[in-house]
This record gives structure tokens, sequence and C-alpha cells, in this order.
């Protein structure tokens, strides 16, 4: 990676100390008054729906163009903020609106591998939620980040990323505590702390199965299926690969047919667990992998995915005389051929 992205990435891991006291703060009074716009619920109502629609068209891949998209609805949230009137609880939702829209932007720049501006979006998004005295936004904010911190080979940072957000988060929707825990639990396994990792797996589960109260929509995507997947990720890390598919496949089962960057991702990490076990099953790994590319040739950019692939290529590195390994190897040659172009 880039020094100047590392460096960047990690001064905000090591200020995590200070994320803890942004969470923990109080916030001014947001009301803003003046002859300018009057901005009321109704508005605000109207950008909290827009905001759904960007997050749910985020569940078929992604990509630059709902980026440009993002950003574009972010600048018009902002514009409300600089130059609208308001009282304290429409400027709490406009801020908490723009934080989640950072934060949205943050995500699909940092699945399109670009690390320095998805942090940029991050800080952002923490400090409007700051603002906002949305606890839960910012929490899964710095969770976000210690999910880059993990892909950056940056395990420490990621688990005091991940255990700063679950110790600001009050925790009052068990969905969103869910979050934080699995969050936390692929920081863990990143990290080699299997006991730690597994406790925050079960508190996971544990919080799904709590009965349902009121959770930020933004947590909607968190259902039995991706949690699953990430519970499959951690174990895959941890080496034990038998309890890696098992929850891989129960991912797969109960995946949401438009989730198909997700379908590609988990087909990917499966194949993983068949090639590192201690007698590689090819033949399974290879089948999984193709059936990840078709899904990433299909109109699906995420680098991030295809990354993953770049980690089983090389895995697979003492087969590559067999025909298929190098079938597969021109294959996400020519997805790396056509990156994502992310602004």
């Amino acid at each position: 990676m880039d020094r100047r992205v590392f460096l960047t990435t990690m001064g905000a891991a090591m200020s995590a100390p200070a994320h803890e006291r942004l969470l923990a703060e109080p916030v001014a009074h947001l009301t803003r008054t003046g002859k300018s716009r009057r901005v009321n619920v109704s508005t605000v109502d109207e950008l909290d729906l827009m905001n759904a629609s960007l997050r749910r068209l985020d569940d078929g891949g992604g990509g630059d163009a709902l980026l440009l998209m993002v950003r574009a609805h972010l600048r018009q949230v902002v514009a409300l903020i600089g130059k609208g009137s308001y009282n304290d609880l429409v400027g709490r939702r406009l801020f908490s609106n723009a934080g989640e829209l950072s934060r949205l932007a943050g995500w699909l720049a940092f699945d399109a591998g670009q690390h320095a501006r998805a942090q940029r979006f991050w800080l952002a998004a923490l400090r409007a939620a700051h603002t906002a005295g949305d606890r839960a936004l910012a929490a899964n904010t710095l969770g976000f980040m210690s999910c880059q911190a993990k892909d950056i080979r940056q395990p420490h940072e990621a688990v005091t990323l991940a255990e700063t957000a679950r110790r600001g988060y009050l925790g009052a929707s068990p969905r969103v505590s869910a979050i934080l825990a699995l969050r936390a639990a692929e920081a863990h396994a990143t990290n080699g702390s299997t006991t730690q990792c597994r406790r925050a797996i079960d508190d996971a589960f544990a919080h799904l199965d709590s009965p349902t109260t009121t959770a930020p929509d933004w947590s909607y995507w968190l259902n039995p299926g991706h949690a699953h997947g990430q519970a499959g990720f951690c174990y895959l890390k941890l080496g034990d690969h038998s309890a890696a598919r098992r929850h891989f496949r129960q991912a797969l089962r109960l995946q949401d047919p438009n989730a198909s960057r997700e379908g590609a991702l988990r087909h990917t990490l499966l194949a993983t667990t068949y090639v590192r076990q201690a007698d590689p099953d090819l033949d399974q790994a290879l089948a999984l992998a193709g059936q990840a590319v078709e899904v990433l040739a299909d109109d699906v950019s995420s680098n991030r995915c295809i990354g993953h692939l770049d980690t089983l290529l090389r895995d697979l590195t003492p087969h590559n005389r067999r025909p298929a390994v190098r079938h597969l190897a021109d294959q996400v040659q020519s997805l790396r051929a056509t990156p994502s172009t992310v602004g």
C-alpha cells in the first residue's frame, strides 16, 4: 500500500481514544434562525427516504456511479445545513443525514480500494454524528474504520477502533449492538485472538435473537445470513475451516437475492477454506471461485472482492500448472483490467 495512505490510516487508528471522547461529549444546541430557507420535519423525512434508497442501491454492487449520486445528495444536505434555518430537532436530523451519507460514501470508496478517500469521508461522518448527538452512527462509522484497518493489515488498530465503537454505544438497539460485536469479532480474528473473537460472535448472535426494537434504518442489512457470513470470515482467519464452511454455506442459503456482491465474496472465501485445509480440495475451490468471477463480471464493481480472489490465487500458487488454475488467473486478470473509477 502507498506509504502516504498507510500513515494517514495509521493516524486515524492511533487517535481512537479521541474518537471515544468524541462519542461521549455533549453536543451544542443546533437551532439556526434567520431569513434563510426554513427546513421542516417533512423535508428531513424526504431526505431519510432518499438515503434509504441509496443504501439499498449499494446492495446490488455499488460502484462509481452510485458514489457520484451519494456525493451529490450529500452536497444538498450540507447546503441545507449551512443556508437553512431550523429548530434543534431538525438540525440534529440534518447532521445525522450528512453523517450517514458520508459513512456510505466512505464505504463505496473503501470497496473500490481507495483507502485515503474512504477515511476522509469517515472522519467527516464522525464529526457530523457527534454534532447530531448520534452515538449509533458514530459507533457504526468507527466499526467501518476498524474494517478498513483489518483489510490493510493493521490488526491492533482494528481491535482498538472496534472496541472503542462498542464502548461508545449505549446499546439502545440489539441490531446495532450485533453489528458492532461482529466488527469486533473480525478485528480479534485478524489479530489472532481466538477467545475474544468467539465471545464477540456469540454476543452478536445473542443480540440478533433479542426481541425486535426500534433500530436505525441504516442497520437494516444485518440479518442472520449476513451475520453467518461475517462469522465465517472470522473462523477462516482463525484457521477453523470446518466452522467457516458451516457459516458461509448458511450465509449463502439465507442470502438476499439482490446481494450479489456479498454472494461473490462468500463464494470466494468459501473456496479459500478448501484450498487452505490440510488436504486441499481444488475442484471444490475452483468451482466456487468460478461462481464468484461470474457474479463480478456481471456489472458488480468491487475491488475488495477481487482482492480476495487475488489472495485465493496466491494460495493456489503450488498448483499453477493445472489448466483450471491458470484459467481462473486469466479471469481475475480480466476483472482487474477494468477497475472501478470511483471519484
